[in-house]
């Protein structure tokens, strides 16, 4: 038997869960506000071409209204000013789609602070207890606000929502062998990060070093801290500095 067939069998038999990572993409959808005088993106949106009507009378479908960077989504570097020579989303690397990650939970911090910031020491300590983190694999931050999701609000929390340090961001993307991090919030920086130095530091490390970011994710109350594979599925936008995803792991159970 093949690798692949052993793998199938194992998610045919629940030797492997597939767990959804994804938040369902709807107009009610939480997005980034930006103050003026900057642009914003446009909410989610569905245009009818026709269903199964005198304008299609056998099939339904839509014109799709969305930005690149709405509900769960992948950013890559040309996204933001320290990446604009790298690479666009039909250029991210297949191996960087289909990688490990490990999920370090910081919810109990965050469940008492909303502007909980994860640190290089967070970091370190989890090390320390799982071993390092995996060269071209994914940190996923567990902080619990996926809980939100379902109330725009609550959600953006008026740029209240946890992140990581500046100092942390900076080391993760130049000391570590990540690809990426992957976070349960509206963007991978923390709601204050505007007032970071620099502004939006995990924006600005980890796409100027060529890396990447996911956001919205949930469900990783269901992952363990090690072990999982993640596959994110996001449109080979040419030119595109992101794209919504599908983001789903593989789990041995």
């Amino acid at each position: 038997m093949g690798l692949l067939d052993q793998v199938r069998d194992a998610i045919q038999t629940g030797g492997i869960e597939v767990v959804d990572l994804t938040a369902p993409l709807s107009s009610s959808t939480p997005i980034l506000r930006l103050p003026e005088p900057f642009s914003n993106t446009i909410p989610f949106q569905l245009e009818e071409i026709s269903r199964y009507d005198e304008k299609g009378p056998a099939w339904y479908w839509n014109n799709i209204h969305t930005g690149e960077h709405t509900g769960t989504h992948l950013d890559v570097p040309v996204h933001w000013v320290s990446g604009k020579d790298g690479h666009d989303v039909s250029q991210v690397p297949i191996r960087t789609l289909v990688a490990p990650a490990v999920v370090i939970d910081v919810s109990a911090g965050v469940s008492g602070d909303d502007d909980y910031l994860l640190e290089i020491e967070d970091v370190k300590r989890f090390e320390a207890e799982h071993g390092r983190l995996p060269d071209g694999g994914w940190l996923l931050v567990r902080s619990g606000w996926s809980a939100r999701s379902d109330d725009a609000a609550s959600f953006l929390n008026e740029s209240h929502s946890p992140g990581m340090s500046a100092e942390c961001a900076r080391w993760l993307a130049e000391e570590t062998p990540l690809t990426g991090v992957g976070v349960e919030t509206v963007g991978t920086d923390a709601g204050a990060a505007h007032s970071f130095d620099p502004p939006f530091p995990c924006h600005n490390y980890m796409l100027g070093a060529g890396k990447h970011g996911l956001t919205q994710l949930r469900n990783l109350e269901l992952l363990p801290a090690t072990g999982s594979m993640l596959v994110v599925s996001p449109l080979p936008i040419v030119g595109g500095s992101g794209s919504p995803a599908r983001v789903f792991a593989l789990v041995e159970r």
